[in-house]
């Protein structure tokens, strides 16, 4: 499992268009598997769940990114899962490493984020 957290400037509707067309056209085995929005008070949530092929561990590998926006800034929290071998130890985890690496730097690339 790899995980990494963030803060941008960014309105929620538009940033997690952006990630999930970015996610989904950086890998041709890219997938949506589900998600979730909703609103309590001021506070807005958006959870999302992607897998892909990782040809390096030669199996899947999920991504689940929730997004927690209130007064105007948004908390991104990105967790990569199942891409290792073995059965009780985990090795070769570079699928998932891979999976969060790119999915930071997508995020990073947004037109209006600022860390």
């Amino acid at each position: 499992m790899a995980k990494q957290e963030l803060t941008i400037q960014a309105e929620l509707d538009a940033f997690i268009t952006y990630v999930h067309n970015g996610i989904l056209s950086g890998s041709i085995s890219a997938s949506y598997e589900d998600g979730s929005d909703f609103v309590a008070g001021d506070v807005r949530v958006a959870i999302r769940v992607y897998e892909r092929y990782s040809m390096m561990g030669d199996n899947r590998v999920s991504l689940q990114l929730t997004a927690v926006e209130h007064q105007g800034s948004i908390r991104v929290s990105i967790i990569t899962s199942g891409g290792s071998q073995g059965m009780f130890l985990k090795f070769n985890t570079f699928g998932e490493e891979s999976f969060l690496d790119k999915t930071i730097d997508l995020i990073r690339t947004y037109p209006a984020a600022r860390s």
